[in-house]
């Protein structure tokens, strides 16, 4: 043993094991599907285990994962990652495990930008200026992509109603 070696491994599993179900679904409101949801959690919590003794100390490791897991998000799309066309329907939907099936399936229809500006303004309940900064965009293209986003939600919800 390494004298003032303090091993934080045991910590560390106890926040996986505790939040790593929360950060799964986050993922997947992010992401739009459960593989893509797992590899950003996977990728998330390999980083922060490597800071872990750095970052326990600080009010909301959780945070930290959750800003790491949209920062990942974004970079997949600044590397020219597109949603894959296909060109059979599944049998089953992706949202059968969590709740508020319908509200992820509208989130989904969205586009990209739009569903994460949403997830953060909403779900995670962030200002405007925070999240500007965690997509590096201006405080003003947040509040207009939110704006449209709930523009498209209303529409199309009016559509269905009115069949």
């Amino acid at each position: 043993m390494i004298p003032g070696y303090v091993d934080h491994t045991t910590e560390f599993d106890e926040f996986v094991r505790t939040r790593g179900d929360a950060l799964l679904r986050y993922g997947y409101v992010l992401s739009g599907n459960a593989e893509d949801a797992a590899d950003l959690v996977q990728e998330a919590l390999a980083r922060l285990g490597d800071a872990w003794p750095r970052v326990r100390k600080k009010d909301s490791p959780e945070g930290y994962v959750r800003t790491t897991m949209v920062r990942l998000h974004i970079a997949s799309w600044r590397r020219g990652h597109r949603e894959e066309l296909v060109s059979v329907v599944p049998e089953e939907g992706r949202f059968d495990r969590y709740e508020d099936a319908d509200l992820w399936a509208e989130l989904q229809g969205l586009p990209r930008k739009m569903r994460v500006v949403l997830v953060l303004r909403y779900y995670e309940d962030l200002p405007d200026a925070e999240i500007a900064a965690i997509l590096g965009v201006s405080r003003g293209t947040v509040r207009s992509q939110a704006a449209r986003a709930l523009d498209k939600l209303r529409i199309k919800r009016m559509l269905q109603e009115a069949r």
